[in-house]
């Protein structure tokens, strides 16, 4: 794929939707619609923030193995990332994360217990445009 970088990255950051998918105790996909990731690196690395005691994160801890779905919806375009999810609880990556506004979703502020990052971090992707579909690898 030419510009991969470029073009997925125009849509991840145009999105105002995030898919992300994590695996139940049971081998089965289990998807959920987030907020956009609240920082990227290239197309190797996003971050979204969640509560630490949701059922997602437990999936997460038991099996890292997860992929990410952005769309554009306006092209009828989009692009599936394959990888893992780290659930991340350190002050400095929570601290890295946190914008004004979040004590709505977590009333103890940065320090909260159930507030976490989620770090998902690309192996593979598969963008679909213009009726067609394509494989790529992230480096």
């Amino acid at each position: 794929m030419r510009d991969a970088e470029k073009t997925i990255g125009n849509i991840v950051d145009k999105t105002s939707v995030s898919v992300i998918s994590s695996v139940d105790d049971e081998g089965f996909p289990n998807t959920k619609a987030m907020l956009p990731p609240r920082k990227r690196e290239g197309i190797k690395c996003f971050y979204f923030t969640t509560n630490t005691s949701s059922m997602r994160v437990g999936q997460y801890k038991e099996n890292n193995k997860s992929c990410i779905y952005f769309f554009d919806q306006r092209f009828y375009r989009g692009v599936m990332l394959k990888g893992t999810m780290e659930v991340l609880e350190d002050e400095k990556t929570k601290e890295m994360i946190w914008s004004a506004g979040d004590e709505i979703y977590y009333s103890q502020g940065v320090t909260d217990p159930d507030y976490c990052v989620l770090k998902f971090t690309a192996q593979t992707g598969r963008y679909y445009s213009h009726f067609k579909s394509e494989n790529f690898e992230i480096e």
